[in-house]
């Protein structure tokens, strides 16, 4: 059940970019909770999730020995699913912040990856997605409102 979670489904298994794979997992459930319940409920499940997630990343780190395994993409649907809640509606933000956070994942500017090199833990594993999330959140904003004004 803990490999279920940590993967997010097993998408975490993809041979190939498993982050973006999570991560376009994520966007879709993301979208589908945002346009069928509430942002209300994205954000709470956000919070537990990241709860959850610092547990059980420590709990599978104590087991396995490793740190930030590729598999685990519990951080990344985090991620994604901030970066929705701030800057979600149109089909443009919802693309915007899917692509705004895999920039800032894979490229770990400023303090995210400050973050991803020195918190050890479940606490560093979803520290430097939930700041990326926050961070593509805050450009898909901001990129949807220059696109409006032009």
């Amino acid at each position: 059940m803990q490999r279920l979670f940590l993967t997010f489904f097993y998408s975490g298994l993809s041979p190939k970019a498993p982050g973006t794979a999570g991560s376009l997992l994520a966007t879709l459930f993301g979208v589908a909770i945002l346009n069928w319940i509430s942002i209300e409920t994205l954000t709470l499940a956000t919070i537990l999730l990241t709860i959850l997630g610092i547990k059980a990343i420590d709990s599978y780190e104590a087991k396995s020995g490793t740190h930030d395994d590729k598999s685990i993409v519990i951080d990344e649907v985090v991620g994604v699913w901030i970066a929705l809640i701030l800057s979600s509606g149109s089909l443009f933000q919802i693309l915007a912040s899917f692509a705004f956070f895999r920039l800032f994942d894979i490229w770990k500017p400023s303090i995210i990856g400050k973050i991803d090199a020195n918190v050890k833990g479940g606490l560093g594993v979803m520290g430097d997605d939930i700041i990326a999330g926050i961070f593509a959140g805050i450009c898909s904003a901001g990129t949807f409102q220059l696109w409006q004004m032009l």
